[in-house]
């Protein structure tokens, strides 16, 4: 009893659908010896880190040692993977919406499944959980493994999509205010966190679409064939949001693109405003500074033309000073 207690620590819900839509909670106890009936499926949902669930899986679950290993490793991809006797390996990721957590680090979730059985593993709290057994509650939910993978598969979708739309409205919003006011600066920080967080989410999404477009050729004879649309769907909507972030990442760039070409012209603009000051005021500084000359004990201060010698040695300067400029080829 106390070894099945605590192997039951890592076990986060466990239900038994009735093929209905409804689903009964059952104890870690009334797992051992459990009968299914034939319309019937057993649901585990497990806390992957918790060193109980790897002792389950492996003494209790009766998967293999290959089976065990995928389903626990550290880091992982989203992929479909067909194994023998009629059964699944598929990896999914979840956007994180946990507080004081980024988007676009998303969640693993690792599922096996057959006929009557689904076991799913989690890194950290996903609320797609939550919303299955609401759904139970309702007797709305899915009625067998196969609407299972479905219901999983939508519902980290419909959260795709609102993270995906708000991107896109902040991109909107800044775009909108730099066209209004020609005095507004786009800040690049927080411009590039919204392309990484394109980039990040894009990453593990591309994946997952394939996933989805295998479940449409996928022959397994506990998936339903009418599935197939809804696979089909679900597809079509994750490259829909996959050419969104694309676009999102181009239109960042752009903006910051611009703006960058906004901040060079700026600065040619002043520096042409200092110019034409410096122009400006350099004919008064040279005769300003020509007549205030102290020829007074220079060589040549007692001659008559000692002034004029003066002059024509700084302008053999000048124009020593413009043939150097020349040989540099600055001029």
């Amino acid at each position: 009893m106390q070894h099945s207690d605590r192997l039951s620590q890592g076990l986060l819900h466990a239900f038994v659908l009735d093929g209905k839509g409804s689903a009964q909670s059952v104890s870690f106890i009334q797992l051992f010896g459990l009968q299914l009936a034939e319309q019937e499926s057993l649901w585990l949902h497990w806390e992957r880190s918790h060193q109980h669930t790897e002792q389950w899986l492996r003494e209790n679950s009766g998967l293999n040692e290959f089976i065990c290993d995928l389903l626990l490793e550290e880091n992982t991809r989203p992929r479909l993977l067909r194994l023998e006797n009629q059964e699944l390996l598929l990896f999914l990721r979840a956007i994180n919406l946990n507080s004081h957590a980024d988007p676009e680090d998303m969640i693993s979730l690792r599922i096996f499944a057959n006929a009557q059985r689904i076991y799913s593993l989690r890194q950290r709290p996903v609320q797609v959980t939550d919303e299955l057994i609401k759904a139970f509650e309702k007797g709305l939910g899915p009625k067998n493994t196969s609407e299972m993978l479905l219901f999983f598969a939508e519902s980290l979708t419909d959260r795709v999509e609102s993270v995906v739309s708000q991107l896109a409205d902040t991109v909107d919003q800044v775009e909108a205010r730099a066209d209004t006011d020609q005095r507004y600066m786009p800040e690049p920080l927080v411009m590039l966190q919204a392309r990484r967080q394109a980039a990040n989410l894009r990453r593990f999404l591309a994946p997952q679409r394939d996933v989805f477009a295998a479940f449409m050729r996928i022959q397994e004879t506990w998936i339903f064939s009418d599935d197939a649309m809804y696979w089909n769907e679900l597809n079509n909507r994750l490259t829909l949001h996959l050419e969104e972030l694309e676009l999102t990442r181009e239109r960042i760039g752009l903006i910051l693109e611009t703006e960058h070409r906004r901040r060079n012209e700026r600065m040619s603009h002043t520096m042409y405003m200092l110019a034409i000051i410096t122009g400006f005021f350099l004919p008064m500084s040279f005769f300003t500074g020509l007549l205030g000359i102290n020829v007074g004990g220079i060589p040549g201060a007692e001659q008559t033309h000692g002034f004029l010698i003066a002059c024509l040695l700084l302008g053999g300067l000048a124009v020593g000073q413009w043939l150097f400029f020349r040989w540099l080829r600055w001029v």
